[in-house]
């Protein structure tokens, strides 16, 4: 009798008695943003298409669920083929120049030693998605590029101009991956103008920063917009999403 007094029931329309227990137990939690997954198939491209036509939408999410039912799914960077390019930007930004959010941005590059980088892109989409930066408005999103030597992440940002902002999020992003090497950011103009001629426009050099992790308690209600606890959240989660899936 006690444990049936405990549950509580809620009547939905049509007369259902539904238990909260079992909703609540199903129930998502949103993202401040939806985020879109793009890949560049090395098969696709051709030397006389045009830059980025090869680029395709995979799958738009907005809950850490849906985040981790995509990724648990998909091959990692060490596993995709030479030449391939995975995205994951904010819905409705293309990951071109072209788009009007992108024009006039830039992008913070780091580099890593092939099939060396699953760890750091999977952290880098925990921050991105989590909102962990300071200017997260200036942020269209992130890509990793597999080649013969090396992998790439680099991270796409819309108003290059603003030097603030980006070395703000240079600094961030450097300091959550625990990054070593030196960084540099390039203006897409540059890049479009120059290729691989361009030069680095901010960086960030080598520093050690001590992360301490803060806990924060936040109310049921504004949990879900709270954007230290969704990185907590995620990064929670990460320890136990093979039992999910």
């Amino acid at each position: 009798m006690g444990d049936e007094l405990n549950k509580t029931t809620t009547l939905e329309e049509g007369g259902e008695m539904v238990d909260d227990s079992t909703t609540s137990s199903l129930r998502k939690h949103p993202l401040e943003h939806s985020w879109t997954f793009w890949f560049d198939n090395p098969s696709g491209k051709s030397k006389q298409a045009a830059w980025g036509s090869s680029i395709r939408p995979i799958y738009t999410f907005s809950t850490v669920e849906d985040f981790w039912s995509v990724y648990n799914n998909i091959h990692h960077p060490s596993k995709l083929a030479v030449g391939a390019d995975f995205h994951c930007f904010k819905n409705k930004i293309e990951p071109k120049w072209e788009d009007p959010v992108c024009a006039n941005g830039g992008k913070w590059t780091m580099s890593f030693s092939r099939g060396k980088s699953d760890t750091c892109w999977l952290y880098t989409l925990l921050a991105l998605i989590g909102e962990q930066f300071d200017h997260g408005d200036e942020i269209c999103g992130a890509v990793v590029n597999v080649r013969v030597r090396q992998e790439k992440i680099a991270f796409w940002t819309r108003n290059a101009a603003n030097e603030t902002a980006q070395v703000s999020i240079g600094k961030q992003w450097k300091e959550f991956l625990d990054y070593d090497d030196t960084i540099g950011f390039i203006f897409h103009d540059d890049a479009k103008k120059l290729d691989r001629a361009a030069k680095n426009c901010y960086s960030v050099q080598f520093y050690s920063i001590q992360l301490q992790w803060k806990y924060i308690f936040c109310s049921e209600e504004s949990a879900v917009t709270c954007p230290t606890y969704l990185f907590y959240l995620l990064h929670c989660l990460l320890q136990f999403s093979f039992l999910w899936f």
